[in-house]
């Protein structure tokens, strides 16, 4: 009797060590996260440490002014907000064409410090705003890979993400950009959709729709969130996992989801017209049907099932056929199909260079090349396939609804970041989730390998003790039972022989257990070297992505630095000519410049421009293409219509900034070709060869981009010779007759022209015609000395 009594014994000692250790592992888990949310937010400091508190690229001066007028004014005057000083003279409707999901962040998390006497300027919460939120959607990865795989992988994932540099380059501190909060709101919707999956819970289901709503107000990408899902959906239905869980996960995202969009004003009547979210309804048509067969299939008899099917499934084809139909009247009269064209460029990669060069010229909107992968995910681009690979063979089987979904997101991201180098940022969750997943499954292995080889005999011997201890015990019990009488034996035979049948049952799977993982056990010595190139690999990740973050993504591209043999140079030519431009000109002044720089002039110079980067109005932007590619005078009439004052052009040949306006040429005459047809890119080309030399075409030599940036080049060094070219222009002597240079930065890099006064009117010189007319009949002697007139 002895033993039964030491083994219940045990048992609340075993318990409460279980309760102990999981205790330990909830807080280590928070710790770990905790570390790793300060690692997302420090290691995106570097842009802060090395040059200032600054805001970074283009389109984050454009919301960092919109936070401004916010913080300033309030968001009913946001929504109401007529700026006109962008697009001039059309103007723009910023509460109805932007995103507001950033700036509403931004301006809450300002106003929430002020509150509390916290006084940080809107400028300093702009730069901050990405680090922190980077933070965020490292939890949120933890959160979703957790709820696929586990603790362990839930970790991994988190602090792969916290330093991958894709995510890095969209969120360093002054990368105040949609992305910076919409990467959180892409990984908290997944996970919510998974969260949901796994527990049916419809209280999950509603917070995944606010999520999405969040997603929505924040990024145009949401169209992915929208298109995934379903095609999870539709995924689960065809393997025949259809289940109530499923159906809550997925219904009210697209009932309330697409409500709360419809009330974003970017998004309004999109929602439910446009071809990017027409899957989600047939999804959801298809899902509803299968519902209710799977319904009818409870209450009714097999032979009134096989008819209610037929039935059911006639209606629903035909239900969905007239959907088909509607939504192909609906589409029909777009040249598009009610695709946007970036959806478009996505589907089919060529559509852009051919319809809209305009997509086409943004670089992050061309293919990515191989080594941008190693430079953007490193190790992770070959943790991926072993992480798929690991995901369906040993994590995933039998395959589950979370597990089916991850690998459909790395399949479908894996294709879009081939289109799109800007899209390698979708990529980088899905990289580290799989990568992850695939690392905590090679460590278990690993260290349970070690494990086992060290404690191997030790347990051997304990479990062969425990056994015949037990066996002991059993016959001990069963002959204290044989010595009750035959009656009470004769009342309870079905419980002993289920009790014997499962303790039968259960030695042989205990040691069928024991023996498997005796043969999948790796040696001791493999299992160590294994480890330690794991950890190997992980310091070399480590080391590429604080190199990332501290060299290659922290730079600002307004404030530019060169290392030479001298020391550190820096360029801050940008901000120079935006001083010029706010301290020496009318506040009513334009400025025309090529669309890239046109937020940063409106922000930083607060002068009225006539393009900028929203790129909505591709006439306006092909008219300045035009006006750059047109000869000088041409090209100031097109100018002084749109009450034009200065023309900003960007000039690398100097200091060897690449990516200057002449790089640039050729894209402003294609898009000004596509809407004014007397532009032709043959005319600017030698031999199909782009030229700024002396084999240059007189096109080129005489459009006025080309004399805006040369104008005094050669003045440099008696040569003219082009850093970013690496050859001597073909035109180096010339004057401007109807612009003047009326600033230059201390780099070249940016030059400002002013339009020169009209000439006199024409009636003018009609007036002295008639009176030379006159004079040169009645006195031929006065038609001697006529003086000349000086604008003519």
């Amino acid at each position: 009797m002895a033993a039964p009594e030491t083994s219940t014994a045990a048992v609340p000692t075993l318990y409460t060590n279980n309760t102990l250790r999981n205790a330990f592992g909830g807080v280590l888990s928070f710790f770990i996260l905790l570390l790793i949310g300060v690692m997302a937010f420090s290691i995106r400091l570097f842009s802060v440490i090395k040059y200032e508190s600054v805001i970074h690229e283009f389109d984050p001066y454009f919301n960092y002014r919109v936070t401004q007028f916010l913080a300033k004014n309030g968001i009913y005057e946001f929504w109401n907000w007529f700026d006109d000083r962008t697009w001039y003279p059309l103007g723009r409707v910023i509460g109805g064409t932007v995103y507001p999901g950033l700036t509403l962040t931004a301006g809450t998390i300002w106003w929430l410090l002020n509150s509390l006497n916290i006084p940080l300027s809107v400028e300093t919460v702009c730069v901050f705003t990405a680090p922190i939120f980077s933070a965020f959607a490292s939890w949120a990865t933890y959160l979703l890979t957790k709820e696929v795989k586990g603790t362990g992988a839930g970790l991994t994932a988190a602090a792969l993400l916290a330093m991958v540099p894709s995510y890095i380059s969209r969120s360093v501190a002054g990368s105040y950009d949609n992305e910076a909060v919409a990467i959180f709101a892409l990984i908290f919707t997944f996970y919510l959709y998974i969260k949901t999956l796994n527990t049916g819970s419809l209280f999950y289901a509603t917070l995944n729709s606010i999520a999405y709503f969040y997603m929505v107000c924040s990024w145009g990408g949401y169209t992915f969130i929208i298109n995934l899902i379903p095609m999870h959906v539709l995924l689960c239905i065809v393997t025949g996992r259809f289940s109530s869980r499923l159906y809550i996960a997925y219904a009210p995202l697209v009932v309330l989801g697409t409500l709360l969009a419809a009330l974003v004003p970017v998004v309004g009547f999109n929602a439910v017209m446009t071809s990017e979210h027409f899957a989600s309804f047939l999804v959801f048509i298809i899902i509803h049907v299968v519902a209710f067969v799977y319904y009818i299939k409870g209450i009714l008899s097999p032979k009134m099932f096989k008819v209610a099917v037929t039935l059911v499934v006639s209606v629903g084809l035909a239900v969905c056929c007239a959907v088909i139909a509607v939504l192909i009247a609906l589409v029909a009269s777009s040249p598009t199909k009610g695709w946007s064209g970036r959806s478009l460029s996505l589907l089919d990669p060529t559509y852009a260079s051919k319809y809209i060069p305009i997509i086409a010229s943004v670089s992050e909107h061309q293919p990515p090349t191989w080594p941008s992968y190693f430079m953007d995910i490193n190790v992770l681009a070959f943790l991926v396939p072993a992480g798929i690979i690991v995901s369906l063979k040993a994590c995933f089987l039998p395959l589950s609804d979370a597990s089916s979904f991850v690998v459909l997101y790395i399949a479908t991201s894996v294709y879009f970041s081939g289109v799109m180098v800007r899209l390698m940022l979708v990529l980088a969750p899905a990289a580290c989730i799989t990568s992850g997943i695939a690392l905590s499954q090679a460590f278990d292995v690993f260290t349970g390998s070690i494990k086992f080889q060290l404690t191997g005999a030790s347990s051997n011997t304990e479990v062969d003790a425990a056994e015949t201890s037990s066996s002991t015990a059993e016959s001990q019990t069963d002959a204290v039972k044989t010595e009750k009488p035959e009656e009470t034996a004769k009342n309870r035979p079905s419980r002993k022989s289920k009790k014997k049948e499962r303790e039968h049952g259960e030695k042989p799977s205990t040691k069928a257990k024991a023996e498997k993982k005796r043969l999948l056990a790796l040696p001791l010595e493999s299992s160590v070297i294994s480890l330690l190139l794991l950890v190997l690999l992980g310091a070399f990740y480590v080391v590429h992505c604080v190199w990332a973050a501290a060299e290659a993504y922290s730079a600002p591209s307004i404030v530019l630095t060169s290392r030479s043999h001298d020391g550190l140079h820096v360029f801050d030519d940008f901000r120079e000519a935006y001083a010029w431009l706010r301290h020496n000109t009318d506040v009513d002044d334009k400025v025309a410049s090529w669309w890239d720089y046109g937020y940063q002039t409106t922000a930083m110079a607060n002068r009225t421009v006539i393009v900028d980067n929203n790129t909505w109005n591709n006439t306006h932007i092909a008219t300045v293409g035009t006006a750059m590619s047109s000869p000088e005078r041409a090209a100031w009439e097109i100018f002084h219509s749109l009450d034009v004052k200065y023309v900003l052009v960007v000039f690398g040949g100097l200091v060897g900034y690449p990516s200057d306006d002449i790089n640039k040429f050729l894209w402003m005459v294609r898009i000004g070709g596509g809407v004014f047809p007397h532009i032709k890119e043959p005319d600017y080309l030698r031999d199909g060869q782009y030229r700024i030399d002396s084999q240059a075409t007189p096109t080129m030599l005489n459009c006025l981009m080309y004399k805006l940036s040369y104008y005094r080049f050669v003045e440099t060094d008696g040569k003219g010779f082009d850093r970013v070219r690496q050859t001597e222009i073909g035109k180096k002597y010339f004057k401007l007759t109807h612009f003047e240079e009326a600033f230059t930065t201390h780099h070249w890099m940016v030059r400002i022209y002013k339009l020169k006064p009209p000439k006199n009117r024409i009636r003018g010189k009609t007036k002295k015609s008639k009176s030379k007319t006159s004079s040169t009949t009645g006195s031929p002697k006065r038609s001697g000395t006529k003086k000349k007139n000086p604008w003519q």
